[in-house]
Formats: structure tokens, C-alpha cells, sequence
């Protein structure tokens, strides 16, 4: 059997959809996580839905919907109590924590299942998601996306400044609380994608990433839904061509593949940070006054290698942490240094 055999069965073609849907998804809510530095909400919300999963199995009816249904008021109530108790988000994101996965284990238990019985939720399990499933993880991730990219400036608004968010109008709490219920879907959508125990990592990694090579918000919302599409299915695609040897987990592939790009990116976006520094003019550039050299150890010009950055009428080269502008004068030249 080749991989084109293998893509060609139904279960891999639904898992296909299932991972593009999941890895367009979850960087949107991620991004705005990431900016409220929340980025730890998604695994708070794993373990409440780990209540919810059991929840389906202790009644019998679609896990999927029950962890819907449970993530969702998880994440009204960690917002409720970040706004009005005294404990902070990290308080109320280790109560998710600790009160989801005991619950779930416990209704496990009442349900006379094993824990065992969960370990496709934990860790994913897409190739053997179910027409169901896909169907209910696409509508989710079309809610995802059309209220996550719909209502961007808002959202982006709100989770840069509340304050300045409350000032020009906008409701703040409301805006809160959407977030949230966004982050709750979501953590639903990847549910059989990559499991509830790394679907934070599907969420955040690709923002991370995005944010090495860009410079604003809208770049780096649709960056990360790039890199959280060809995690996904580049993670996916791995696990399948591995699977003819060893049995490899497609859900922890694809977080390894997430990864493996933010390890690629990191020294471009540590390089391209530098370079933008270097060229941004000195806080007192335009008061500082001129320091002139006559000799200089290093001879500036079009080829020499060095940052060249336009300053008034004159260009000056980045050279050993200053900035020297050749002056030129009848019978030789000199340097003015910054």
C-alpha cells in the first residue's frame, strides 16, 4: 500500500478535514489569548471538558456536544471569577485544572467505564473520528472562524486595552466572555484532532511562531492559521507515512511538526528583531550633537557591508554599536559619529 492508497481510504479523507479545519481554527482564538497573555486558558479548558466527554458517556449521548456544553461554562466561570473575586486568572485557570480532570475521571468511573476510555480525548484520535464528528467539528470551526475573524478589531481592541476599549464604546465584558466561549469551542474542535491534554499547544504555537516574522496583528492572525494548517496536516501527512513502520500518534505529531517551526523561525525573528533596532533612530538623534573623527578604522561606503539608514540629508552606517556619516571636505573627509 502506497500513501496515496492510504489518503485515498474514507477514514484518512475525513481525518484530512478534520485536521485543516482544526489547525485554520485555533490559532484564531490562540491569537487572542496569546495577546491577554492567557495563553495557558486552552489547557484550563481541556481539563473541564474532560468533564464534559464523561458527561456524554455517563448519559450516553455525543461527548463531543456534552464537552461543548461543559467547556463553554467552564469558561464563563473562570471569567466571572477573574472579574469579581479577589483570585486572579491563574487561580481561576488552576481550579479548571484540578476540578476538570478529577470530575472527569470520577464520572468515568459512575459511567462504568475505565480511565482508559478517555485516552482517545486525551492525546486525539483522528483516524477514527466518525462522519458525526467531522460534521459537528466543522460547524465549530466555522463558528470559530467567522466570529474570530468577523469581530477581529473589536476583539483586538479589547484584549490590547480595556480601557481604551471601554472609552471609545466597546462592551468590554461582553467581549471577555466571547472570547472565552471561543477558546471553549475550539478546545472542542481539536478535541479528536490533538487531544484535550496538547490542544493548547495547536492554539499558541502557531502564534508564537507567526509573531517571530511579523510586525502586526493582522499578520500574525493569519500567519498563525497558515503555520496551524500546515502543522496539522503536515503532522498528520508524517504519522501516516511513519504508520507503515511504527505506530505513530498523529495528535502529538502534529504539536511536534508546530514546534519544529517555531525552532525554524525563532533565530529569522531574533535576527529580524535586531535589524529593526539597528535601524531605528536614536530617542535624541535629532538633539544629540555631531562627535567628529578624522580617522576612522573602517572606511564607510556603498560596499562595506555595514547598515546603511537614511538620517536627514546625509545616510549613516551602523558600525561597532554607533552611527558614523561621512563628511566629505575639500582635500579628504572625516566622520561625524552619533
Amino acid at each position: 500500500m502506497t500513501v496515496a492508497d492510504l489518503f485515498a481510504m474514507p477514514f484518512m479523507q475525513r481525518a484530512l478535514i478534520a485536521a485543516v479545519v482544526t489547525g485554520l481554527a485555533a490559532p484564531v482564538v490562540g491569537t487572542y489569548l496569546v495577546q491577554r497573555r492567557m495563553a495557558l486558558m486552552g489547557d484550563g479548558l481541556g481539563h473541564v471538558a474532560v468533564t464534559g466527554v464523561a458527561l456524554g458517556l455517563l448519559t450516553h449521548t455525543s461527548p463531543t456536544w456534552t464537552a461543548v456544553i461543559v467547556a463553554i461554562a467552564g469558561a464563563l466561570l473562570v471569567e466571572v471569577i477573574r472579574e469579581r473575586a479577589n483570585a486572579g486568572g491563574d487561580v481561576a485557570l488552576a481550579l479548571l485544572f484540578y476540578g476538570g480532570l478529577a470530575g472527569g475521571v470520577f464520572l468515568t468511573g459512575l459511567a462504568g467505564e475505565s480511565a482508559a476510555s478517555l485516552q482517545s480525548y486525551l492525546f486525539g484520535s483522528i483516524t477514527t473520528i466518525g462522519i458525526a464528528d467531522v460534521l459537528a467539528t466543522i460547524i465549530l470551526a466555522v463558528v470559530v472562524l467567522v466570529v474570530g475573524l468577523g469581530l477581529a478589531p473589536q476583539l483586538f481592541t479589547v484584549a490590547q486595552d480595556q480601557e481604551f476599549a471601554a472609552v471609545a464604546g466597546l462592551r468590554v465584558r461582553f467581549y471577555n466572555l466571547l472570547v472565552a466561549v471561543l477558546a471553549a469551542v475550539t478546545v472542542t474542535v481539536a478535541m479528536r484532532t490533538v487531544g484535550l491534554l496538547l490542544v493548547s499547544a495547536l492554539m499558541v504555537v502557531p502564534v508564537a511562531t507567526s509573531q517571530q516574522v511579523t510586525n502586526s496583528f493582522r499578520a500574525t492572525l493569519y500567519g498563525a492559521m497558515g503555520l496551524g494548517l500546515l502543522a496539522s496536516a503536515g503532522g498528520l501527512g508524517i504519522s501516516a507515512v511513519a504508520s507503515f513502520r511504527v505506530t505513530v500518534a498523529p495528535g502529538p505529531t502534529i504539536v511536534l511538526v508546530a514546534l519544529a517551526f517555531f525552532l525554524i523561525t525563532w533565530p529569522l525573528g531574533a535576527w529580524m528583531r535586531r535589524r529593526r533596532r539597528l535601524q531605528e533612530p536614536f530617542a535624541d538623534l535629532a538633539a544629540a550633537e555631531h562627535t567628529r573623527v578624522d580617522e576612522h578604522a573602517h572606511e564607510h561606503g556603498e560596499d562595506c557591508g555595514h547598515l546603511a539608514v537614511e538620517h536627514g540629508d546625509h545616510v549613516d552606517y551602523v558600525h561597532n554599536g554607533h552611527r558614523h556619516a561621512v563628511h566629505r571636505v575639500e582635500g579628504g573627509h572625516h566622520y561625524d559619529e552619533h
